[in-house]
């Protein structure tokens, strides 16, 4: 069994371990080596003795250090690790990839050239900061996504294997037991304990947070962006839920999140999917939308102790910055969005699905449509929108760019590369940019001085432009606390 090399910070690490400190979960994880299992800090089990355990960067390091998954704390489903929000290195933009699920479809190679380097270094480098290279880290995924739907859906067995993207139902048993030590039949939980799932009752999972979560904020976020036919916030505040519809590699999905209950740690949600296959590429997508992988005590640290920004954070702990569950479409709403109202930015958007976006195979409630795709963007005429020529021409601009390839939004875009690619299209500027930068491109750090709302939020503090260099790397939560000192936000979409 092979054992990391002891870092700096195990004392701290162990003490995190000894007082079940849930802000290090997913952070790094645990493993004892009398029992042979693996945890995460907060797990509620008797605290091992200091000479028996050892610590690890993610889990696929531990699975390959022998250890199998805790069944009382479920390390494989704790929220992801937030400094691959933040890097913008080849390891991060790799683990973005590797989440939304490259490896499985493209496999190394593909990851490889996404990233610009070759397979070697891509595997050098992961293996040096994570213990594991990138095909451990997608087994890892795919072990998590296999118990997944082993525990909530009535799938064969031989199906899930390969819906979580395993080669071979041998290689999905030889998996199973040596990540859980139990065979996938012993896995699946006894009918009596199970959630009914046939394929029309969708998929139930509960998404892991860090921290405190402003749950209101965001799901009030969502709602005014709300696009007819993709997207619909039912209920009343405190019980809404939020739905909509996902365009996925192997088909379409409708993803429908309840709002949680204050101090909960998870988002209860629910996929229905045509293909199982996507599960873990929706799952990723969605909590990139809600921004479930954030570090809300790091973003506290910093936002707090500005005394003008210090208030408003105190008033909404874990205030998130809301991502895209698709970024080709944040881009095309980005333009929509540009010199008009937020409801004005909806309202087109819908327009644009009723026209020329794809029809779901029947409606699910007041979702009919996934949103259209680049290549039919590009060469529409766009008449239904009654915009004005030069904003159609940027549009259809954009969406060209998507299509070819000129520009790229995928979880592993090099984000400077990105932002300078769209900079050079035409009717293209820096509050466009920026706004995508931050929510297609998952960045923290995006200011936006231009921004009416921001202007009017930094007058009401008191603040200036300038004085936002003090809460890198974290300003697009200090975007999201000027906004929400205003009744509405005036422009953004």
């Amino acid at each position: 069994m092979m054992a990391p090399a002891t870092q700096p910070g195990d004392d701290s690490r162990y003490q995190a371990v000894s007082s079940r400190d849930a802000r290090f979960d997913g952070e790094f994880f645990f493993a004892v080596s009398t029992t042979g299992i693996y945890c995460r800090p907060s797990c509620p089990a008797v605290t091992p003795k200091r000479a028996n355990v050892r610590f690890y960067p993610s889990a696929a390091a531990a699975q390959r250090g022998g250890f199998r998954a805790c069944r009382r704390c479920r390390p494989d489903a704790a929220p992801g690790s937030a400094e691959w929000n933040v890097r913008a290195d080849l390891v991060g933009r790799a683990m973005r990839l590797i989440g939304d699920g490259v490896v499985d479809r493209e496999g190394v190679a593909g990851l490889a050239d996404r990233l610009g380097y070759s397979s070697r270094q891509v595997h050098r480098q992961l293996t040096e900061e994570l213990g594991a290279g990138p095909v451990a880290l997608a087994r890892a995924q795919r072990a998590h996504t296999a118990r997944v739907l082993l525990q909530t859906t009535d799938l064969p067995v031989t199906e899930i294997a390969f819906a979580a993207g395993f080669a071979s139902v041998r290689q999905f048993n030889d998996t199973i037991r040596a990540v859980y030590d139990q065979t996938p039949s012993a896995l699946r939980a006894r009918p009596a304990q199970r959630r009914a799932s046939r394929p029309s009752g969708g998929i139930p999972l509960r998404l892991a947070h860090r921290g405190p979560y402003a749950a209101r904020e965001i799901l009030d976020f969502l709602q005014r962006r709300a696009v007819p036919g993709i997207e619909e916030v039912l209920g009343t505040p405190g019980a809404r839920v939020y739905r909509r519809t996902l365009r996925l590699p192997y088909g379409t999905g409708v993803a429908e999140i309840h709002e949680p209950r204050e101090g909960g740690s998870w988002l209860d949600c629910r996929l229905n999917l045509t293909d199982p296959r996507d599960l873990s590429t929706a799952v990723q997508r969605v909590r990139r939308l809600f921004d479930l992988d954030a570090d809300p005590y790091a973003v506290a640290e910093r936002l707090g102790a500005d005394p003008r920004l210090g208030p408003l954070v105190a008033a909404r702990p874990g205030l998130r910055s809301p991502g895209a569950a698709d970024a080709e479409e944040l881009a095309v709403r980005a333009v929509l969005g540009q010199q008009v109202t937020v409801a004005a930015a909806a309202r087109l958007a819908g327009t644009l699905v009723a026209a020329y976006g794809k029809p779901l195979g029947a409606p699910d409630g007041g979702l009919t449509h996934v949103f259209p795709e680049p290549a039919t963007l590009a060469d529409a005429s766009l008449a239904e929108l009654g915009m004005p020529a030069a904003r159609k021409r940027t549009l259809r601009t954009v969406a060209a760019a998507l299509a070819d390839g000129a520009v790229r939004l995928d979880p592993g875009v090099d984000r400077n590369d990105a932002e300078e690619a769209l900079l050079a299209l035409p009717g293209i500027g820096p509050w466009t940019t920026g706004y995508i930068r931050m929510r297609a491109l998952g960045d923290p750090d995006v200011f936006l001085p231009g921004d009416v709302g921001v202007r009017h939020g930094l007058t009401a503090l008191g603040a200036a432009p300038h004085d936002a260099q003090a809460w890198r790397p974290w300003r697009s939560y200090a975007l999201h606390h000027l906004w929400n000192t205003l009744a509405s936000t005036p422009k953004d979409s």
